[in-house]
């Protein structure tokens, strides 16, 4: 019998996707009005704290670069106000609420991934539940407690509420989840004991969410005005955000230029670890995602 040859098949052209091409323009177009959104007004506070005081901040005579830069307004914030004291009074605060909520909320989520325990799922609503209710709406009952505590124009007063998060325990909660339970069950049968395995298997595995809470403190800690504006009375206690709004006060002849200058050293910190983390931080947001 013969059998009959099969002819070799045409390769099928691919069809081409006119459409992808829109589609970039317009995810690029996206992004860019967001980027402007976002950056364009770091990026024009820059460059109006350069402008000289023969040149217009606002008004239709404005124009967006400086025609003669100059460095005097930063100059006039170190000036005015102790600006090393407040960067020292901010560095405390970030340094006591950072530390306070990889400790606490490191063991919280190490608990709360654990099966088996009574009351952890009313502990999990009870974490659930605290974050639908806003800072405002308990401001006046925190500052009731931090008065009869004696730690009113203190800096640990600044601290205490914020000590540690419920978001970022649910996060290290979720980090933890993802450790698989063989690993755990193996770790045991060698004889690691708990704390053991929490220090060798599940804060190595974590690495990610921990980054991603420790910048989420800092940027928290270290921009936050309105706490600080309620518990800090003294000059000499004053964190860097607060500290710096004084400048729009009559006492010191209100500058636009000055103010400009003084937003942007206090956000410069938080741009310089962002940039030097941003690697990490996105890879921690992945793998400490919420599990419920």
């Amino acid at each position: 019998m013969t059998t009959a040859v099969e002819k070799p098949r045409r390769p099928v052209p691919r069809r081409r996707d006119h459409g992808r091409p829109r589609e970039l323009v317009v995810r690029y177009l996206l992004l860019l009005f967001v980027l402007g959104i976002t950056v364009g007004p770091l990026v024009w506070q820059f460059l109006a704290s350069l402008k000289s005081t023969s040149e217009d901040v606002f008004g239709a005579d404005a124009s967006l670069l400086p025609h003669h830069p100059t460095l005097r307004a930063y100059r006039q914030v170190f000036d005015q106000v102790p600006v090393a004291t407040y960067i020292g009074n901010s560095v405390i605060v970030v340094a006591l609420s950072v530390t306070s909520q990889l400790l606490f909320s490191t063991t919280a989520g190490y608990i709360l991934s654990k099966p088996g325990w009574k009351g952890r799922k009313v502990v999990w609503v009870v974490l659930i539940a605290s974050m639908m209710f806003p800072f405002e709406s308990i401001m006046v009952s925190l500052f009731l407690s931090i008065r009869d505590l004696g730690l009113v124009d203190n800096l640990v007063g600044v601290w205490l509420p914020g000590f540690v998060g419920a978001i970022n325990v649910l996060l290290m909660r979720g980090a933890f989840l993802a450790v698989p339970r063989e690993i755990e069950d193996s770790a045991m049968l060698d004889g690691a004991n708990e704390w053991q395995r929490f220090r060798h298997l599940y804060l190595p595995s974590a690495w990610g969410a921990m980054l991603v809470v420790t910048i989420n403190t800092f940027i928290s800690a270290w921009d936050d005005f309105l706490w600080p504006l309620i518990v800090l009375r003294s000059e000499d206690h004053m964190t860097l955000t607060l500290g710096l709004s004084r400048l729009q006060s009559s006492s010191f002849g209100y500058d636009q230029r000055v103010v400009m200058a003084g937003s942007v050293i206090s956000v410069v910190p938080v741009l310089v670890l962002f940039v030097i983390t941003q690697r990490w931080f996105y890879k921690g947001v992945s793998s400490g995602a919420v599990k419920l």
